[in-house]
């Protein structure tokens, strides 16, 4: 298999939702109107705490100063698995668990921390621009490298890298494995023809920015029994969409579209309190018995919690090998 380093630079930033509307202006402009700027990865997702935005450099100049703007520091380069040629097809949602055990657990043994972002299309592996060394190093001999330079992949090795950073020899840190929670909602992965982007702007529009703020009680957020989730990415020209069954029933049937198979997914919520940044083996807890046992998952980071999707007749088993995970552990 390789490995591509892309070409994007990109910065990982949560708004809080009562700072969402100083914030409307440059998002629909991102969103809608991508000829006028020049940014080429833009991920949007809605949970109950927090609109968590990740885009390049470009995109980032879109939005303003702000008290309820929170930046992470570091600068993220994503990198994507790629087989036989192509990009592994999300549409199948099977590309976390495939490189679970080849890239995402080596990366945490080595003490570097990831932040997933599936899409319809393909999977990303996004790692700290100062960690790419280590990572070109733990990787190298399992996938041929290549690096985007001006829209061209070359191929890429450690001797490469200017800053020598050696592979971690010591025993790895022991990996906290956190709470997960599974809302009842049902999602769909969902993809839709950019052309016909504006044809569901209104519904769009209102989903991301004014349904937080309907009081019908459909979504509690207190005890999660259902979980306001919603994502939105526009990266290279391709979108994703990923909504729950009561919000797709508010926009058109025709536009968007799924898999022939029209599976429905289940989510797994990681995290009884918000996650840190700088913890490594968070997406290893979960993704390494999912590839183990040959289940589907979709997975996507935020700024406080990560979440996978797994599909629907696949979630009491899932919990069930969490579950017994989480008891192993306590027992060491």
């Amino acid at each position: 298999m390789d490995l591509h380093i892309l070409d994007h630079r990109l910065k990982v930033t949560s708004i809080c939702k009562d700072g969402l509307v100083v914030f409307t202006h440059p998002l629909i402009k991102l969103i809608f109107l991508r000829n006028r700027t020049r940014c080429k990865f833009f991920s949007l997702t809605e949970t109950p705490e927090n609109y968590t935005v990740v885009l390049d450099e470009e995109g980032f100049k879109e939005l303003p100063p702000s008290e309820h703007l929170l930046v992470e520091a570091s600068t993220w380069l994503p990198l994507n698995v790629v087989s036989n040629g192509h990009a592994s097809s999300s549409s199948q949602a099977v590309g976390v668990t495939k490189i679970a055990k080849s890239v995402i657990a080596p990366l945490a043994e080595q003490h570097v921390s990831v932040f997933m972002l599936s899409t319809y299309q393909t999977d990303f592996i996004l790692v700290r621009e100062k960690d790419l060394s280590v990572v070109i190093r733990t990787l190298e001999e399992e996938f041929n490298i290549y690096r985007e330079v001006g829209g061209e992949c070359v191929p890429f090795r450690s001797q490469d890298i200017r800053n020598g950073f050696q592979k971690n020899g010591k025993e790895a840190a022991k990996v906290t494995v956190h709470p997960v929670l599974s809302p009842l909602n049902k999602f769909l992965v969902m993809s839709l023809d950019p052309d016909t982007l504006p044809a569901i702007a209104t519904t769009l529009i209102d989903v991301l920015f004014y349904s937080s703020s309907q009081k019908d009680g459909s979504h509690s957020n207190q005890d999660l029994d259902c979980i306001k989730f919603f994502s939105f990415s526009l990266i290279d020209g391709y979108i994703s969409i990923v909504m729950d069954t009561e919000a797709q029933r508010q926009f058109p049937a025709n536009l968007l579209f799924t898999s022939s198979s029209q599976e429905l997914w289940r989510m797994v919520r990681i995290g009884g309190q918000p996650l840190g940044f700088d913890e490594c083996g968070i997406v290893a807890q979960i993704s390494q018995p999912l590839a183990d046992s040959d289940i589907s998952a979709y997975y996507i980071s935020t700024f406080s919690f990560d979440h996978a999707l797994v599909p629907e007749e696949d979630i009491d088993s899932v919990i069930s090998l969490l579950q017994q995970q989480r008891r192993d552990t306590s027992q060491v």
